[in-house]
C-alpha cells in the first residue's frame, strides 16, 4: 500500500483540527511523493537532514522550522547568506520532504510535546491536570535540588539552571515546554496554582528567574528550573515517532538524536 507525503500530514493534523493560523506546513517536497522513511526531530539541522538521505528516508518531520527563526519569511532576508543556501540547496538535491509540526502538535489533547516530556521524566504516575500552555503536577514531597538532579538523569543532561533556593520543599510543579517560561506565562502561575516549583524549557532570564530570585529573598518556596528549549521538546517528537511507527507500520521510523546545541565549558 502506497502511504504518500500527504497521507502522513494528514495523520500528523488530524488530532488537533484545522487552525486558523499556523506556520505548520510542507516547507519542502511534493505532497505526492510516496514515503520511504520517516525521521521525526526537534530541529531540521544540517546533520538531521544528512543521516536522513543516507538512511534512504525521505519525510523528515521538524518541531521547528529549517532556517532559524519561528516565521518561515526570515528566509527571505537572509536569502545570500552561505549557510541557508548550502542548507536549502543540500534538501533540494537529496530530494527530501520537509514538513514543520509545531501548532498542530501542541494543540493535541494533551499537547504532544508536553506529553512526551512528561513520559522521559516518568512523571504520568503523578497527579497531571493540562492547561492550555502548562501541565500541573502533584507529585510525592521532595525538594528543587532532587528535581533538578532527575532531570538531569533522566534526560541525560549535564547541567540545568536553577532560580530560587535549591533546597527549598518542592510539591507542586508547573511544567511549561519550549519558550513558554516566560514571566507572564509563569509567574501568574505561582499563586493561581500554588507551585512550589516552575520548570521550563526557556524565557527571558530577567523575568520567572529574578521572581524566584526575590522569592527566595523574601523566604518563600518558589523555584524555577531552566532545562533548555531543544531539551524541554525534543522528548515529545519521539514519543511522536513511536506513534507515527504504530500507525504506518511498514515504513521505517525513528527520531534523530542530535548532540545539545551548546557546549559547556
Amino acid at each position: 500500500m502506497r502511504t504518500t507525503v500527504r497521507d502522513v500530514i494528514a495523520a500528523l493534523t488530524a488530532p488537533a483540527g484545522q487552525l486558523a493560523q499556523t506556520v505548520d506546513e510542507l516547507l519542502f517536497g511534493d505532497p505526492e511523493t510516496v514515503v520511504t522513511g520517516i525521521v521525526t526531530a526537534f530541529m531540521p539541522t544540517q546533520q538531521v537532514l544528512e543521516e536522513a538521505r543516507a538512511a534512504g528516508m525521505n519525510l523528515v518531520i521538524a518541531h521547528e522550522g529549517p532556517f532559524f527563526s519561528h516565521h518561515a519569511a526570515f528566509a527571505k532576508s537572509i536569502g545570500e547568506d552561505p549557510v541557508f543556501r548550502a542548507k536549502k540547496n543540500f534538501i533540494l538535491e537529496a530530494g527530501l520532504a520537509v514538513y514543520r509540526l509545531h501548532d498542530h502538535i501542541h494543540r493535541y489533547r494533551p499537547d504532544g510535546i508536553a506529553e512526551g516530556l512528561m513520559e522521559a521524566l516518568d512523571w504520568t504516575r503523578f497527579s497531571v491536570r493540562h492547561l492550555p500552555a502548562a501541565a500541573i503536577i502533584e507529585r510525592d514531597p521532595t525538594t528543587v535540588r532532587a528535581v533538578a538532579d532527575e532531570l538531569k538523569r533522566r534526560l541525560g543532561l549535564p547541567a540545568v539552571r536553577v532560580a530560587g533556593d535549591p533546597g527549598a520543599p518542592c510539591r507542586r510543579i508547573g511544567l511549561l515546554v519550549g519558550n513558554r517560561g516566560g514571566g507572564a506565562n509563569a509567574i501568574p502561575l505561582f499563586e493561581q496554582e500554588r507551585l512550589d516549583l516552575v520548570v521550563c524549557g526557556e524565557g527571558p532570564e530577567w523575568e520567572a528567574p529574578e521572581y524566584a530570585r526575590d522569592a527566595a529573598r523574601q523566604g518563600r518556596a518558589r523555584a524555577v528550573i531552566m532545562i533548555g528549549h531543544a531539551e524541554s521538546e525534543a522528548p515529545g517528537m519521539r514519543l511522536l515517532a513511536k506513534r507515527l511507527a504504530a500507525a504506518f507500520p511498514r515504513i521505517p521510523v525513528r527520531c534523530a538524536a542530535e548532540e545539545p546545541v551548546f557546549t559547556w565549558l
